[in-house]
């Protein structure tokens, strides 16, 4: 109705999912704005010390906001870490503020090389189409 005052919305699974900001619009449609916005922003952190732990990146990176996801790289063998990892952040201004500020960072003695992570390229063709077809052995 033009005119009525808006009526505080209910508290809805969008408003609790995990914080997000939300619209509540006049058809009465809560929206939330990650999903709407843009994608969460990857970091690429590089130079990891092998004894830095996906919980100690995780507290660095949750000084600039909101931290979704924390992977660091392992070795498939022995399991060891490989020395990089990625961290995702829904909020772009809050990742480029983290990858500004902890460029160079010491974390467990090392300095950290943080950018935005590229989109991972093609290995190639998988292993069955690189081989030739097979003959007939007679």
């Amino acid at each position: 109705m033009p005119g009525a005052p808006a009526l505080p919305h209910p508290v809805s699974a969008v408003d609790r999912w995990q914080g997000a900001p939300t619209v509540w619009t006049e058809d009465g449609v809560t929206a939330c704005l990650s999903a709407l916005g843009e994608p969460d922003v990857n970091v690429f952190v590089g130079n990891l010390a092998f004894t830095t732990t996906q919980q100690s990146l995780r507290d660095l990176f949750a000084s600039y906001g909101t931290v979704d996801t924390v992977r660091i790289m392992t070795d498939r063998e022995p399991g060891r870490p490989r020395g990089f990892g990625f961290v995702e952040m829904p909020d772009g201004t809050a990742a480029q503020a983290a990858i500004a500020g902890l460029q160079g960072h010491e974390l467990d003695g090392r300095a950290l090389t943080v950018n935005e992570a590229r989109p991972r390229e093609e290995r190639g063709r998988p292993r069955e189409d690189r081989r030739e077809p097979r003959r007939p052995r007679w």
